[in-house]
């Protein structure tokens, strides 16, 4: 069977690699390259980027340099503009309605698991692979999609978007060992990224300060920042874009009521909101609607778990269907920072079942914004 892998540059998709060439198949690797430093787009507005912003070329040299060393081909395919159509795009737009999305949920959905995919099987390949920690199993001759053995490295949450269909046609080797052991197969294996640390972050930002990133795309215009407590406007701050839910550095204010939580914004009045931590109860929500719903086996109402972000140990709520893509989540114990415009990704227990947009929260069946704006205005 023939088998492309997508071979990153980084230790995971090697061992990717090379397990499956153990396990006797056909295997071919290919680099994507989804982002270029130089893009410039006018109907944005944009400067073009001439400084280096996400290190492709060196991660292409080790891409190429594992695959010398496992005697494979690598092929590279360019994937720049579906990427800046589809991801960087919404990335941008999102943040620009004072939403906060996950551009890697995307990058899955639209590149690794539309584009490549398309890509291997108009070349003649039966399946894909990559290194995601992430399971596939056969339950009753179906499907079933799965938690990885290694919780800790678990990459489920980031998969939520993508279709049964395109999950069903890759491997997925990494799912039953745990980081360490690849760590040490590729060092038995004198790989020459053994030793190459985890990427973190979002590619096209890299290195360089989100912020001042952001920025380029979403003008910095300041505005009050806002105590919740008292109404009073406690500092200026340097953009809203720049604040989600929960976060807790990054405001220049002091006073005794500090420190201070992000627990909310509005893009409109160019408002930003803090509260103490003497009265967290403006981060809390008890339900949330869900939008832009990819199924991967649909449950009925009821309870199972769901994350609201990727870290986030699984939390138990209620389900109800209030559309053919929207649900409703209720979750009475209340739960803290859930922030529209990430997703929110359903389990029952180890089974992975799909994933969706968090488009607003409640509590007591009132809007969290809604609320807000009362405490404020009235």
């Amino acid at each position: 069977m023939k088998v492309l892998v997508g071979l990153s540059g980084g230790v995971d998709s090697a061992v990717a690699a090379y397990l499956l060439q153990q396990q006797g198949y056909d295997v071919c690797c290919c680099f994507m390259r989804n982002w270029d430093s130089a893009l410039n787009n006018d109907t944005l507005g944009n400067p073009t980027l001439n400084d280096d912003i996400c290190p492709q070329e060196s991660d292409y040299l080790d891409a190429l340099r594992t695959a010398e060393k496992l005697g494979l081909e690598l092929r590279r395919v360019d994937y720049i503009s579906e990427y800046w159509d589809h991801v960087f795009r919404n990335f941008v737009e999102e943040y620009g309605k004072g939403r906060t999305p996950n551009p890697d949920i995307l990058c899955n959905k639209y590149i690794k698991f539309d584009s490549f995919l398309h890509y291997a099987m108009e070349n003649g390949f039966d399946m894909i692979a990559t290194g995601h920690y992430f399971k596939r199993e056969t339950v009753n001759g179906e499907d079933r999609f799965m938690k990885a053995f290694d919780r800790n490295k678990d990459q489920s949450y980031f998969l939520a978007q993508v279709s049964r269909e395109a999950l069903s046609k890759c491997l997925f080797p990494l799912g039953d060992i745990t980081k360490p052991e690849v760590r040490k197969i590729a060092e038995d294996l004198g790989l020459p990224i053994a030793a190459k640390k985890d990427s973190t972050g979002i590619c096209f930002i890299g290195e360089r300060n989100f912020r001042e990133f952001l920025k380029n795309y979403l003008p910095m215009k300041e505005g009050n920042i806002i105590d919740l407590a008292d109404g009073k406007v406690i500092g200026r701050h340097q953009g809203v874009y720049y604040y989600t839910l929960g976060q807790r550095k990054g405001f220049a204010v002091g006073g005794e009521n500090g420190p201070y939580y992000c627990a909310g914004k509005d893009v409109k009045k160019n408002e930003l909101y803090l509260t103490s931590h003497k009265d967290e109860s403006f981060l809390y929500s008890d339900q949330a609607e869900i939008r832009e719903i990819n199924w991967i086996r649909k449950p009925e109402n009821g309870p199972l778990q769901v994350k609201f972000r990727y870290r986030q140990e699984d939390q138990q709520v209620t389900l109800q269907h209030i559309g053919e893509d929207a649900v409703m989540l209720s979750y009475p114990q209340g739960i803290k920072a859930v922030t529209p415009g990430q997703q929110a990704v359903f389990y029952q227990n180890d089974e992975m079942l799909g994933g969706g947009v968090i488009e607003e929260t409640f509590v007591g069946g009132e809007s969290s914004a809604e609320r807000l704006q009362k405490r404020l205005y009235g």
